[in-house]
């Protein structure tokens, strides 16, 4: 192989071309990933979608489990239907919650995961 053919393999190599690694995040999906964080940064969402995991609930179960008031419990939700990490089901004068699809839940699992992890190396870095 000639020198520059050689030179160029290297940089495709570096820059990722030939690893299969993903395209740079454009600015639009940053900010979409950086508003779903920003939603789940929240600990009463992720207690919400913790025990939506679980299954389908509707506000005054969620309010009983948690110990919240209704109109607090409301808010929460509101945000989380607007980030579609929730989505609702009228049944008469009830509305019942469930995570939106996996994709919420196995984040909502794998950040469970990765937070018990970092406690037992002595909680928050």
């Amino acid at each position: 192989m000639s020198a520059a053919r050689t030179r160029a393999a290297g940089r495709l190599r570096h820059s990722g071309a030939l690893s299969g690694a993903p395209p740079p995040v454009s600015e639009r999906e940053a900010v979409a990933v950086g508003d779903l964080f920003r939603a789940l940064a929240d600990p009463t969402r992720l207690r919400i979608l913790a025990l939506l995991d679980e299954g389908e609930a509707c506000v005054h179960v969620i309010c009983a489990r948690l110990g919240m008031s209704q109109s607090a419990v409301s808010h929460q939700l509101r945000l989380l239907r607007v980030g579609h990490l929730v989505r609702p089901r009228r049944a008469g004068r009830e509305i019942y919650y469930t995570v939106d699809d996996d994709h919420v839940a196995q984040l909502i699992r794998d950040g469970r995961r990765h937070a018990g992890c970092a406690e037992g190396r002595g909680g928050r870095r």
